[in-house]
């Protein structure tokens, strides 16, 4: 329970609601079980949140566990702020040791139904907020000779998953790229950088972003039978991988783009 003992972590887009989503059930969001998964196994956490109050609720929760942990406000595409946050993070634990991109939003529609401006939003917060992100916090981690860089993407950057939003899709594979490049570039400085492609995962986002006019009991049946585990996976399953990746247990993993989708990836369209 220590694989991060000593380290430091900062979760962009770690925020939790102040009520859970959907009303009738208690949905955790990634960035907050990821947060609350280094802090049980030995980080101090530094999460930041557009919303301040959604860090502070996060960073509560890891208090409660027997935590240590910092609430910083930022919103991820703002260069200014993120650099804010860092340096806060730097004063209050001493440094970075790994980085935990979480921020992301969908956008429903293809070229006939969104605009440009649209299109570049979506854009910003899913693919720039991790070039800032990693900008702003790459001179701490060299700076320790050593880290890790978890980027939470998604299966839709490699493949149809049933909903039309192609800018989300090509901002995750921008992502991936991304992730790839730094990790070669970086390699020989001892940073480590990879990727989660989530799949069809149960989380706030689904309801909030996807659901249309549909019930949580039809969104959650629609989601389990696309699987082919015959159910979505968890928050969980993936903070699970991410402490993999952040972690020394995964030191000559490097570059890899780690699908957590209970097979989705590998079945055809």
């Amino acid at each position: 329970m220590n694989r991060l003992a000593g380290r430091v972590a900062i979760v962009f887009g770690g925020g939790r609601a102040a009520s859970p989503e959907p009303p009738d059930a208690d949905v955790a969001g990634i960035g907050h079980t990821t947060a609350l998964t280094y802090a049980r196994h030995g980080a101090r956490v530094a999460v930041v949140d557009r919303d301040t109050g959604a860090a502070e609720r996060t960073a509560a929760d890891v208090r409660r566990a027997g935590g240590e942990a910092l609430a910083l406000g930022a919103d991820v595409t703002d260069p200014d702020q993120v650099a804010a946050a860092v340096a806060g993070t730097v004063h209050e634990f001493g440094g970075i040791d790994v980085v935990h991109n979480n921020v992301g939003t969908t956008l429903l529609g293809g070229p006939e139904d969104i605009t440009l401006d649209q299109w570049r939003g979506a854009t910003a917060v899913n693919l720039d907020s991790v070039f800032v992100c990693c900008q702003q916090t790459l001179p701490h981690l060299l700076a320790r000779g050593r880290g890790a860089i978890v980027t939470v993407s998604s299966l839709a950057s490699i493949r149809w998953t049933g909903y039309p939003y192609p800018a989300y899709a090509a901002a995750k594979a921008g992502v991936n790229q991304l992730t790839r490049s730094l990790a070669v570039q970086y390699a020989d400085r001892g940073i480590r950088v990879n990727a989660i492609l989530a799949g069809l995962v149960d989380t706030p986002l689904v309801y909030r972003e996807l659901a249309g006019d549909r019930t949580v009991d039809q969104v959650r049946a629609a989601r389990d039978a696309l699987s082919p585990t015959g159910r979505m996976g968890r928050a969980a399953d993936v903070a699970n991988a991410a402490l993999f990746l952040a972690s020394d247990e995964s030191a000559y993993v490097n570059g890899c783009l780690l699908p957590v989708d209970g097979g989705m990836h590998a079945r055809s369209c």
